[in-house]
C-alpha cells in the first residue's frame, strides 16, 4: 500500500496525471487551441540541436541547468519548472523551443535547488519563496550582462515564480508566461488535499521519500521498467531517465514534499490581481481542460479581475504533464513560440 502510494504521490506532484471530472461550463472568453495552430510535427522525427547540461552556482547554491545558447540572439528565454524542478523532464521541450525560435534566442532552464541527482546541498530542504529568491538571484548573477530582452516561461508553481521574477527585474523582463499555471489552491482537487496532508506530516513526508528511494537501489533497467509500466508508457526516453536518475533520490523527494507544503501555505492567498492588470499586456497563460493544478475555474477569476488579458485553452490531450511526451512538449513549444512572435510584433509597432 505505502510504496504505491509513493508513486501515486510522486506522479500527481509532478505531472498530476490523475485528473478530476472535466468541468461542464464555462463562463469566460479565451481562445480554444488545437491541432490547426500549425504544429509541424516533422520536428519529432528531426535531428535537433541539444541543450547543454550545467551545475550552476548561484548565491552558494548549486543547481543543474540546461542551456543552448545562439550565436546571434535577439531575445533570452528563461524557463522555470514546476515541482518537481527536476530540469531533465523538459529536456524534450527547450531543444524544440530553440529550434522554433530558429537560432534567434538563447534558452536556459534553471532547476530547483536540490531537485538534483546529487545531494548538492547536503539534505537541506528549501521552501518555496527560497526557491523563489534562488531564481531572482540566477537572473542578478547570471543574466546581468544580458542586454537583449529577457522572457520567461513557468510550468505549473514555476509560474507563480515567474510572476515573482517580473516584480523584480521589470526593467529586464519583457514577457512572462505560464503553461498550465499553479497560482491558487484548488478547493475541489482531491489530489491537492491529499499531496497536502502527506506534505505537512514529517513522518509520512520522510517515509514516502525513503520508500521512493528504495526504488533507487533496483538495477537501472528494472527501474525503468517500472517507471514506464507505473507512470506513463506514453513518456519519453527523457521523461524516464529523469524520473529513474532524480525521483529515487531520497534529498530529492524531501525537497518535492517540502516545497510542495510552503506552495500550500502560500498559494492559500489570492493571486495579485493588481499586478496582473498593471502588465496584463506581457502576461500570457495556457490552460488545460481537465487540470486540478490549473483548473478552468481559474481562468474564469482571472478573466473577471484582469479582462482582456491572453489566456489560451490547450484541447490536444497533452495533459499538465506536457513535458513527459515528446509530441506534448512540441505541441506546447510550438504555442509559447506563437505567443513570443506575435508579442514582439507588437513590441516592434
Amino acid at each position: 500500500m505505502l510504496p504505491r502510494l509513493a508513486w501515486w504521490t510522486g506522479r500527481s506532484l509532478s505531472h498530476s496525471l490523475l485528473l478530476p471530472p472535466p468541468t461542464s461550463s464555462t463562463r469566460f472568453i479565451a481562445k480554444c487551441l488545437n491541432k490547426n495552430m500549425g504544429v509541424d510535427n516533422n520536428l519529432l522525427a528531426k535531428p535537433r540541436r541539444r541543450a547543454n547540461f550545467r551545475l550552476c552556482n548561484v548565491s552558494c547554491y548549486t543547481s543543474e541547468v540546461l542551456e543552448i545558447q545562439s550565436d546571434a540572439p535577439t531575445l533570452h528565454v528563461l524557463f522555470v519548472p514546476g515541482n518537481p524542478g527536476v530540469i531533465l523532464f523538459y529536456k524534450d521541450f527547450v531543444e524544440f523551443l530553440y529550434e522554433l525560435l530558429e537560432g534567434t534566442a538563447s534558452v536556459t532552464a534553471i532547476g530547483h535547488v536540490s531537485h538534483s541527482r546529487k545531494n548538492l546541498e547536503h539534505g537541506r530542504m528549501f521552501s518555496l519563496q527560497e526557491q523563489i529568491d534562488h531564481k531572482i538571484d540566477f537572473i542578478r548573477e547570471e543574466l546581468e550582462n544580458v542586454e537583449i530582452p529577457i522572457l520567461l516561461v513557468g510550468h505549473s508553481i514555476g509560474s507563480y515564480i515567474s510572476i515573482e521574477m517580473f516584480k523584480k527585474s521589470p526593467e529586464k523582463v519583457k514577457y512572462c508566461i505560464g503553461l498550465y499555471p499553479f497560482l491558487t489552491l484548488n478547493p475541489h482537487s482531491t489530489t491537492q488535499l491529499v499531496i497536502g496532508k502527506i506534505a505537512k506530516s514529517q513522518v509520512l513526508a520522510a517515509a514516502l521519500s525513503y520508500l521512493t528511494a528504495s526504488l533507487g537501489l533496483l538495477p537501472v533497467q528494472a527501474l525503468r521498467f517500472l517507471v514506464r509500466k507505473s507512470l506513463g508508457k506514453s513518456w519519453s526516453a527523457n521523461a524516464v531517465e529523469a524520473a529513474c536518475s532524480h525521483l529515487s533520490q531520497y534529498h530529492t523527494m524531501r525537497n518535492v514534499l517540502y516545497m510542495a507544503m510552503t506552495e500550500f501555505r502560500k498559494l492559500s492567498e489570492a493571486p495579485d490581481w493588481i499586478f496582473m492588470r498593471e502588465r496584463k499586456a506581457q502576461l500570457a497563460f495556457l490552460f488545460g481542460v481537465d487540470d486540478h493544478w490549473g483548473p478552468l475555474h481559474l481562468l474564469e477569476e482571472i478573466s473577471k479581475h484582469v479582462p482582456g488579458m491572453a489566456t489560451y485553452i490547450e484541447r490536444e490531450n497533452h495533459t499538465h504533464g506536457f513535458c513527459c511526451t515528446e509530441a506534448g512538449s512540441l505541441w506546447v513549444a510550438q504555442h509559447v513560440v506563437n505567443l513570443i512572435k506575435n508579442q514582439m510584433a507588437c513590441s516592434n509597432q
